[in-house]
C-alpha cells in the first residue's frame, strides 16, 4: 500500500482528507498541534481523537527540518496543509507566518532534495487569497482586477472596489485561474510564496505537483476555539450566548463558501490523476454568499436571540468579495459540490449544538476579545463610529 504523508493533517482540513485517504493507502499525519487550534491538550480535541485510530499520526513541526525528514520516510506523495491561515492576525504576526508557511516549504523542499526521496506527486493547500479582489468588469474597460481599497474611502463607508483604470463602478465575476495574481495580506503573500516555491523546484526534482486554491472552507471540525479564522465558529459561540453579532463594513460583503468533505474529496482525487500535474485549480462552490445572510442563516438555526449590528469596522488586509470560477475543477476532476450552502449549514449547526451540549467550546470570550484588541493595537482593526 503507497504512503501519504499529509502535513498539517490533524487539522479541519486535515481531517477530512484522512478520511477519504485511509482506505486505499497508508496514511502518516505530521502536526504540531498548535494549541490555537487544538486546545492545550490536543489529546483532548475533537480533531485528535477523530483520527487517532486512523493514520499514524507524529507529533512534529514541519519548522523543524529533522522532524520533517524523520516523517518523510518511505512517503510516496505529500498533501501540504499545515500553515498558519489567519488573514488578519498574519498583519502583525509576520514573522510566524513567514516561518510556518515559507520556511515550513521550503523545510519541505529542501528535505526531498538533500535525501533524494523518489515523491511521485506533492499537493499544496494554496488560497483564494491570491487573487485579492478577483475578477470585476467594468463597462469601460472590460474584465478587470480591483486594487486594494482604499482605508480613506472605507472611513466614509465606501467599501466597493473599483476599476483600477477609471475609478468607476464594477460588477463581481467569478474569478478563473488566469486572474492577475495581487495578494493584500501577508497571508496571501506567503500562500503565493508557497505555490511558487513548487513550481520552481519540483520540475527541478522531477515531481509533479497540483495546487489548489481553497474558497472559504466550513463544515464540522472546524475548531470552534480558534478565534482568527472562520466566520462560522467566532459568530456561532456569540450567537449560543445570545450575545449581539458585530458585522463589519455594511455586510454587503461576500465570500464563497465550501464545504471540507467536497474540499477534501477533490484534493485527494487529484493524487493519481496525471490531467492536474502542474496545475493551479479553484476549489469552490461557484456561489458568494453575503457575510449578513451568513449571519442571519445561523442566528435562524440557533434560534439566537442576539441581534445582528452592522457597525462599519472593518480589516485592513479583507478582500470585498470573491467567487471561484470551478470550470476547471469540472474538467480535470468531474468536481461537482454536492453540499449546498443550505445543507452545509444546516449539518454545521447540528454539529456546533452538540460540541455546546458537550461543552466542547471555550466558554469564555477572552480569546475572541483578546484577538480584537490585537488588531486595534496594531491598527489592522479600524473603527468605523470613530
Amino acid at each position: 500500500m503507497e504512503k501519504v504523508l499529509v502535513t498539517g493533517g490533524a487539522g479541519f482540513i486535515g481531517n477530512a482528507v484522512v478520511e477519504q485517504l485511509r482506505n486505499r493507502y497508508e496514511v502518516i499525519v505530521l502536526d504540531n498541534f498548535s494549541e490555537q487550534i487544538h486546545g492545550e491538550d490536543y489529546k483532548k480535541s475533537y480533531l485528535y481523537q477523530r483520527i487517532k485510530d486512523k493514520c499514524k499520526v507524529i507529533k512534529g513541526d514541519i519548522c523543524n527540518y529533522d522532524d520533517l525528514s524523520s516523517a518523510l520516510e518511505g512517503v510516496d506523495y505529500i498533501i501540504h496543509l499545515a500553515a498558519e491561515t489567519g488573514t488578519g492576525q498574519s498583519m502583525y504576526e509576520i514573522n510566524r507566518y513567514t516561518d510556518v508557511n515559507i520556511k515550513g516549504t521550503s523545510n519541505l523542499l529542501e528535505a526531498i532534495m538533500k535525501n533524494k526521496l523518489p515523491i511521485k506527486k506533492i499537493i499544496l493547500s494554496s488560497s483564494r487569497s491570491v487573487y485579492g479582489e478577483g475578477m470585476y468588469s467594468c463597462e469601460k474597460h472590460g474584465i478587470v482586477v480591483p486594487n486594494s481599497r482604499e482605508v480613506d474611502d472605507m472611513k466614509k463607508g465606501d467599501f466597493e472596489t473599483k476599476c483600477p483604470t477609471c475609478g468607476g463602478v464594477v460588477e463581481l465575476r467569478e474569478t478563473t485561474e488566469e486572474s492577475l495574481l495581487t495578494p493584500i495580506s501577508y497571508y496571501a503573500y506567503t500562500k503565493l510564496a508557497q505555490e511558487k516555491m513548487l513550481e520552481v523546484m519540483c520540475p527541478t526534482m522531477n515531481i509533479p505537483y497540483t495546487v489548489f486554491r481553497y474558497q472559504n472552507v466550513y463544515g464540522a471540525g472546524q475548531s470552534l476555539n480558534n478565534p482568527y479564522t472562520g466566520i462560522l465558529s467566532i459568530f456561532s459561540k456569540l450567537l449560543l450566548k445570545d450575545k449581539d453579532l458585530n458585522i463589519f463594513e455594511d455586510g454587503k460583503e461576500s465570500r464563497d463558501f465550501i464545504h471540507v468533505k467536497d474540499v477534501a474529496k477533490a484534493t485527494c482525487s487529484a493524487l493519481e490523476n496525471t490531467s492536474t500535474n502542474y496545475q493551479y485549480i479553484n476549489l469552490g462552490s461557484g456561489v458568494n454568499i453575503s457575510v449578513k445572510q451568513v449571519a442571519e442563516t445561523l442566528k435562524k438555526l440557533y434560534g439566537s436571540n442576539s441581534k445582528i449590528e452592522i457597525s462599519g469596522d472593518f480589516r485592513k488586509g479583507d478582500i470585498r468579495h470573491n467567487i471561484a470560477d470551478i470550470k476547471k475543477a469540472t474538467n480535470l476532476l468531474g468536481f461537482e459540490p454536492i453540499y449546498t450552502f443550505e445543507k452545509g449549514m444546516e449539518e454545521f449547526t447540528a454539529w456546533v449544538k452538540k460540541q455546546y451540549e458537550e461543552k466542547s467550546i471555550e466558554t469564555t470570550d477572552d480569546l475572541f476579545e483578546r484577538s480584537l484588541n490585537e488588531m486595534k493595537e496594531t491598527g489592522i482593526l479600524v473603527m468605523g463610529k470613530e
